[in-house]
């Protein structure tokens, strides 16, 4: 028969055992310890100078002082000395000074739950699922992105100007226009229709703001408008001429 538990470890009292009372006070101080873990922090190395009794730290690599030989225990200070308990895998523990719950495992103290940093995330599905190429994936009806107070932006950020940072709307989830910057630092906009020949409809020159169109550019013919901006073009279907707007008036152009 074993002199121990098979979980936790405890001190079992044995027959005919003498100063019976050492060993079952051996098992309620680990009992004491190890249900309702908590400990101050996790991967600590340090002693501290003054620990108050009860409490405990995960020890990590290297630990020095009087934790020195014991990495990857628990130290708990007991009557005024050192308890060591080494983890084993599904133990719990409060984790005090980053007030997370973990759990050990492989040889770690891993989240589990509590307040879990939300920073390097592996990825963040909403009412849907993430994958390693999209790391955000939302599944809505809408999305707001609200200011807080002032003006708001949305920023798409490449690394070289030969990378790509743009906005893709499909269909079915195949591609049907882009909008951004697509291998270079100009602006296009580029539209397809089967997701796999695409044309460039406009492109804005980065270095000078040129506005590039690649196709016949069509005016929708209209009556002549009330009032425009000095600039405003429209073509006159009842004239059949391109009209343009000098600030006072409507100019033919031809």
């Amino acid at each position: 028969m074993s002199d121990q538990t098979p979980n936790l470890s405890l001190p079992f009292i044995m027959p005919a055992q003498a100063q019976k009372h050492v060993t079952h006070n051996e098992a309620i101080e680990l009992l004491d310890m190890i249900v309702q873990l908590t400990l101050e922090s996790v991967e600590a190395i340090a002693p501290p100078a003054t620990p108050a009794e009860g409490q405990a730290w995960a020890l990590g690599v290297s630990a020095t002082g009087d934790w020195a030989g014991q990495d990857n225990t628990i130290a708990t200070w007991r009557g005024g000395g050192w308890l060591f308990v080494a983890p084993r895998d599904g133990w719990l523990a409060w984790v005090r000074d980053v007030g997370e719950l973990r759990a050990f495992t492989a040889g770690a103290w891993a989240v589990t739950g509590g307040l879990t940093s939300l920073d390097n995330l592996p990825g963040i599905g909403v009412n849907a699922t993430a994958d390693d190429t999209n790391k955000l994936s939302v599944a809505s009806d809408a999305i707001l992105l609200n200011n807080a107070g002032a003006g708001h932006q949305v920023k798409i950020n490449k690394a070289t100007v030969g990378d790509t940072a743009s906005l893709i709307y499909q269909t079915g989830f195949s591609g049907r226009a882009e909008m951004g910057l697509s291998g270079s630092d100009d602006f296009a906009i580029k539209v397809t229709s089967d997701g796999t020949s695409w044309t460039t409809a406009i492109n804005i020159v980065a270095a000078t703001g040129q506005v590039q169109i690649s196709e016949v550019l069509r005016l929708t013919p209209s009556s002549t408008p009330a009032s425009g901006v000095a600039g405003d073009l429209y073509f006159d279907s009842t004239t059949n001429k391109l009209r343009c707007y000098d600030g006072t008036v409507w100019q033919d152009l031809f």
